[in-house]
């Protein structure tokens, strides 16, 4: 079964940095677009990056841009997010999600659930002085 198992949030500072991890199974990982999407206390599920199956194309929301990171290594079946220059407004539980049809495209909009159909479990990323 498809499985999507993130790792490495925990708790930084302001102006610091973490990787977040993705483990996928259960699919042909290499095939699949992927993304990450974040949700705040209180708030919706917010788009923050994607990447295509190949790797040959990323994306980033705004609010993300020339900090964050997306990569995959296809021979690992693993997603990564670097996350550098983190802010207050970056807290959030991190999920990562697989998109429904294979060599497609990143999807940024919501209901993100509608075009993403597997997300792992989340990890929790806090950022504070």
């Amino acid at each position: 079964q498809v499985q999507l198992v993130e790792s490495g949030g925990g708790l930084a500072q302001p102006g610091g940095s973490l990787r977040l991890s993705c483990a996928a199974s259960g699919f042909t990982f290499s095939s699949y677009a992927m993304s990450w999407a974040r949700q705040a206390p209180g708030k919706k599920l917010e788009w923050v990056s994607g990447i295509y199956s190949d790797d040959s194309d990323t994306y980033y929301a705004d609010s993300v841009k020339g900090r964050f990171t997306i990569s995959r290594d296809n021979a690992k079946n693993t997603l990564y997010l670097q996350m550098n220059r983190l802010k207050p407004e970056d807290t959030a539980l991190y999920y990562c999600a697989k998109r429904k049809r294979p060599w497609s495209t990143v999807v940024t909009i919501n209901p993100l659930d509608q075009y993403y159909d597997y997300w792992g479990q989340g990890t929790q990323v806090t950022v504070s002085s």
